[in-house]
């Protein structure tokens, strides 16, 4: 099924205007943004009123409805800033709009696609204290409500993207005690935040990524009417999640992209304007390695993503690729950032300097949205699947 998305004229413009608000007024703001650990309110309310929260629900539901290739394209673009300016509003336009297109009812669509395109935030609840990536471990439960309408849950989730400021959360839950094949012990439910039962922890401190928030989400008898159940019958939420995950890990492969971009620029200035010997250390011949070494991986991530966006707009199945282009640009990121603090020498060590931010931020690329080893397994596993399909 082919993703038209947003006329590529008016797309062109908007990234135009998008490249000018990053650097003119996202930039400008980073250092509030880590003093405070927070994005400025005033900022937020500008990003909703630009429609960042629905870029990719579609027009008719309130939202901007870009494809794929456009998606990945703002992403990386907004990534050009700090990672809590991109953070704040992926969930939304990534894994909850993805699941919502891929399982939800109708129904579903009509309610919560204009409210998350008006800029109700969302979160995406997967992972818990004993199970990230093993959803045989998932420990939280859904059961129906003994009253005969809708679901009661109990359990905790951990590491929530956004669980601080989130409206709704996506919360995966197992509908049946034992493990089924293909996970179809695990359902997803459209959970307000507001729901009675549901506590939301304190904000964890992380190493990098000031302004972005993850917390842990409690739920203690939370009930939810039947129309809370994602796409309206159990044991297809850990597909949903999955499916979603392709979604989300082209949101990181983008913010990985574009985050190196950014300090590979801050390191060919610092280079230019430091002198030793003399001269510009720009002049140095192994400082330019490290500076091409990093172009030539940029620029590898960039025809990586183009490529599998627009695989994922012309309807192929993208799992292997979408993770190939994750591990591959979160890794070449953490490269960059590297070798960004090389360039910057004692300087690159010291908190006044970028390059020690763009170092820290950039490390948990490699791990949300499924770690590095995780996807390296799940891509093996699919091309020895198809190796054996191929030979019987």
């Amino acid at each position: 099924m082919q993703q038209t998305g947003m006329d590529p004229e008016i797309f062109e413009q908007f990234i135009d205007q998008l490249e000018r608000y990053v650097r003119e007024r996202l930039i400008p703001a980073e250092k509030e943004v880590i003093a405070n650990d927070r994005i400025p309110d005033d900022i937020v309310k500008e990003m909703k009123d630009m429609g960042l929260f629905g870029l990719t629900v579609p027009e008719e539901y309130g939202g901007a409805g870009l494809n794929v290739t456009q998606y990945a394209r703002t992403v990386k673009c907004m990534s050009y800033a700090a990672p809590a300016f991109r953070s704040i509003f992926s969930i939304n336009v990534g894994m909850f709009n993805s699941a919502i297109k891929n399982g939800a009812t109708e129904a579903q669509k009509a309610e919560w696609w204009p409210r998350i395109a008006a800029g109700e935030i969302a979160c995406f609840g997967l992972t818990e204290p004993g199970s990230g990536s093993d959803s045989a471990a998932m420990q939280t439960f859904a059961k129906p409500d003994p009253s005969g309408n809708g679901w009661i849950l109990n359990g905790t989730k951990r590491y929530i993207t956004n669980a601080p400021h989130a409206n709704v959360g996506l919360i995966m839950a197992r509908t049946e005690k034992e493990n089924l094949p293909k996970n179809a012990h695990v359902s997803a439910f459209l959970v307000p935040m507001d729901a009675p039962g549901v506590t939301v922890g304190s904000a964890d401190h992380k190493m990098g990524q000031s302004g972005s928030h993850i917390a842990d989400i409690i739920l203690e008898d939370v009930h939810v009417p039947g129309e809370a159940l994602l796409g309206g019958e159990t044991g297809k939420g850990f597909i949903f999640a999955m499916k979603s995950l392709d979604n989300g890990r082209i949101s990181v492969g983008a913010a990985s992209t574009g985050y190196a971009r950014r300090a590979l620029d801050s390191a060919i200035r610092y280079a230019n304007e430091r002198k030793a010997f003399g001269e510009p250390i720009a002049n140095f011949q192994l400082i330019q390695q490290m500076l091409a070494e990093s172009e030539t991986e940029i620029y590898a991530a960039e025809c990586m993503m183009a490529d599998v966006t627009a695989r994922a707009d012309a309807g192929e199945n993208i799992l292997r690729k979408a993770a190939a282009f994750k591990v591959f640009a979160s890794e070449m990121c953490g490269r960059v950032v590297d070798r960004v603090v090389q360039i910057y020498g004692g300087a690159g060590y010291l908190a006044e300097y970028d390059a020690e931010r763009f170092f820290r931020d950039a490390r948990i690329y490699r791990i949300y949205e499924g770690t590095t080893q995780i996807l390296q397994l799940q891509i093996a596993k699919h091309m020895l699947r198809e190796w054996a399909a191929e030979h019987g």
